[in-house]
């Protein structure tokens, strides 16, 4: 096998080829999927190797020390022997990885062969593709979280470990210094844990990242801006808890927290700086000085690590396997988000060339992961999206309706967006019989025969769709029986008319198809009224053929739900993305003039911001922000399309403008926003009454439903996902 090792002497890094490990009682023989390179601990090691003999002595001056007791005690031969047989050897590098269990030891009964598992150690998880490691030092990675993400698992144990040490309280405020990879975990799970923060760093882009992650707010060690956020996050009594997460030699860290902590606040080591304690300002403040080992308790214990000796739960509630395990869930459940920390993934075979640019600077990171040969899809984490085939299937075209014979139309479910948004726009339409409304309740069927003049009003859906007079069917139900509904009107030879979504599972969108296959009945509208909308049609027209890849930017600003709402029963009725998205991904695709190819999806930790990235055949992408936390008072549709030399902007369907050769800007409508409803539900009436195409193809609209339920498959991998068949 293969495995990544260095020569502490020379420098040298290599990828050599080495016996596999034996798969020992108490442990479990692991193949590699994925493994983390810290770009901390691992980068010191790397660089030391490269000094001189004088600058690796003045870099480990506890090593220094233990060479001059052996000298004191076996004379200088002997320890000069010793030292440079230790010094011209390999060593390994790594320590946190995910991968599958090949082998099980015996006395081992918690997993078995095939399991996937995060494994910690820098003797057991190292950058190698086999690796045998004890019990204590794996955990079992839980369903849906992907594997490059269990990789984050050590590394993220010790970033748990020291936010334990600094026991801190809901509503304390704390300062990161330092926002390389262990800082970022440390933000995020103070923001998990209701502690506000503040970071210091002086690489400008850290900062940014660490305040998209959740940090209230971060800026350059010497800035007056830190200092000034922490007098107001505290009333100016300083910081509750301080977390000492930078490297280096200078003394800066310790002397910042001193200024910046409160009176008897606490301060925690968890990386290797240099702690020359300025003695008056820890005095005077009676700061508690606290230093968090590595992964926790059991850390360098080889009872507990090698002999697989747990510590009772009573006596040491966390120690280094339940860190791990408490990591991993944190991921699993959405609390913590590693995938905005990960620069660069590669290849096991490129791991020298990847040491080597780090080392340079020539690959500026925060996590960079190992990709092993074949291992990523056996541990599932390149999982495919569902094959979505759309059957070719010879639609009945309806004949054209006889000159003077209205097209009669039946409504299931009479809520509030049918009665406010669609019946509005059809009762009284010239040509349009409003024919039958069936709801589960016979008052809600009665106001709506009474309000929008139905022929008839009844809680039996099986009479409308056996009425051969009928023929559309819209079904404006719960999102949970839209799919359902939509088969059994197509099956029975009615156009459908379905407000989105279509489908909440991809069994359901499958039902459809196999619905419209097997009745030769394709014509189906979901109501995506976006792309009909009359400023945005107005527009696209301005803007015009492009010949180049476009970028395209979507902010929805949906806003928090009211209590009671029945879109938080997820369970039941999808998410709410599930729900609405179908909306701005057929936008987008409109305005780009094809279908998503692939769907990557990232959510803010803590609440259900969403990021939706879509790739399109000609290397076009748009990015939808679909976001609950902002204003209230703010637009909630915000649109950009660049390509060209061009921009179309679209203002909450109030005002559009196109910026190019010739600057167009509409009038501001003066009354409310049109977003498209009437001249959609005109499309499909007239689609109905001749026999013609209906207004958006077959394949649109599954392509659209595909890629709204990607982003769930999305969410749970953490990698993109390829919408197959797509165009």
């Amino acid at each position: 096998m293969k495995q990544v090792v260095q020569n502490y002497k020379s420098g040298e890094l290599t990828v050599l080829d080495v016996p596999v490990p034996g798969c020992k009682p108490g442990g479990v023989l692991v193949r590699t999927a994925y493994s983390l390179i810290s770009t901390g601990t691992e980068l010191m090691k790397v660089s030391e190797a490269g000094m001189s003999m004088l600058g690796k002595a003045r870099s480990r001056p506890d090593q220094v020390a233990k060479v001059v007791q052996s000298v004191a005690t076996n004379g200088v031969p002997a320890t000069y022997r010793k030292v440079m047989g230790k010094l011209d050897s390999y060593t390994p590098l790594g320590y946190s990885l995910c991968g599958v269990v090949e082998q099980v030891g015996a006395g081992i009964d918690d997993v078995k062969v095939g399991d996937v598992v995060a494994c910690a150690g820098n003797e057991h998880a190292l950058h190698a593709e086999l690796n045998w490691v004890p019990k204590n030092l794996y955990t079992p990675v839980p369903d849906g979280l992907a594997p490059r993400h269990a990789a984050f698992g050590t590394v993220g144990s010790i970033a748990l470990q020291g936010v334990r040490q600094g026991e801190p309280q809901l509503g304390e405020v704390a300062l990161v210094i330092g926002l390389g990879l262990i800082g970022q975990l440390v933000v995020q799970l103070l923001v998990a844990s209701g502690v506000r923060v503040v970071g210091v760093d002086p690489d400008p882009a850290r900062c940014e990242l660490a305040e998209r992650l959740g940090a209230d707010a971060c800026g350059d060690p010497g800035s007056a801006a830190v200092e000034a956020s922490v007098a107001e996050l505290t009333g100016g009594h300083g910081v509750d808890q301080v977390y000492l997460a930078a490297g280096g030699g200078s003394n800066q860290p310790v002397e910042l927290a001193a200024r910046m902590s409160r009176d008897r606040g606490r301060v925690v080591d968890i990386g290797k700086c240099r702690l020359d304690l300025p003695w008056n300002a820890y005095y005077e403040k009676e700061l508690d000085v606290r230093f968090s080992r590595s992964y926790g308790p059991g850390r360098y214990d080889p009872e507990y690590e090698l002999a697989g000796r747990d510590y009772p739960i009573g006596y040491v509630r966390w120690t280094e396997r339940r860190n791990l395990a408490c990591f991993l869930d944190l991921l699993a459940r959405g609390r913590v988000d590693v995938e905005p920390l990960v620069s660069h993934v590669a290849d096991f075979d490129d791991a020298v060339e990847t040491y080597q640019s780090l080392k340079d600077g020539a690959l500026k990171a925060v996590a960079v992961l190992f990709r092993y040969p074949g291992q990523a899809e056996a541990a599932g984490t390149e999982a495919a999206a569902p094959v979505v085939a759309v059957p070719s299937v010879e639609g009945k075209r309806s004949p054209a309706r006889p000159a003077g014979t209205p097209v009669r139309l039946a409504f299931v479910g009479a809520g509030n967006y049918a009665t406010s948004m669609l019946l509005p726009h059809l009762a009284g339409r010239e040509g349009v019989e409003l024919s039958t409304v069936v709801t589960t309740t016979a008052l809600s069927a009665a106001n709506a025969r009474r309000k929008f003049g139905f022929a008839r009003a009844t809680t039996d859906l099986e009479a409308v769709l056996d009425d051969p007079s009928v023929d559309a069917v819209f079904v404006v139900t719960r999102h949970s029986s839209h799919a359902e509904l939509t088969q059994r009107a197509l099956l029975a030879g009615k156009a459908v008319f379905v407000e989105k979504p279509l489908a909440l599972t991809e069994d359901e969108l499958a039902g459809v198809l196999a619905a419209v296959e097997k009745s030769g009945n394709d014509r189906l509208q979901v109501g995506f009224n976006r792309r009909f909308s009359p400023l945005l049609q107005e527009a696209r027209k301005r803007f015009g053929a492009r010949t180049g890849p476009a970028s395209l930017r979507y902010l929805v600003n949906a806003g928090r739900l009211e209590h009671g709402s029945w879109y938080l029963r997820q369970d039941s009725e999808g998410s709410r993305f599930a729900g609405e998205g179908g909306h701005f991904i057929d936008t987008a695709s409109w305005l780009l003039g094809a279908d998503p190819v692939s769907v990557y999806a990232l959510t803010t930790p803590g609440n259900e911001d969403l990021q939706v990235v879509l790739r399109y055949p000609d290397g076009s992408t748009a990015t939808i922000s679909y976001v609950t936390t902002g204003a209230s008072g703010f637009p909630k549709e915000t649109l950009d399309l660049v390509a060209d030399g061009k921009v179309l902007k679209l203002d909450d369907f109030v005002r559009a403008s196109v910026y190019g050769p010739e600057r167009w800007v509409s009038s501001r409508l003066p009354k409310a926003r049109d977003k498209g409803q009437n001249a959609e539900l005109a499309a499909f009436v007239k689609a109905v009454r001749t026999g013609g195409p209906m207004p958006v193809p077959l394949e649109s609209l599954v392509a659209t439903t595909a890629a709204t339920l990607a982003v769930r498959t999305g969410l749970a991998s953490g990698v993109p996902v390829t919408l197959a068949g797509a165009r």
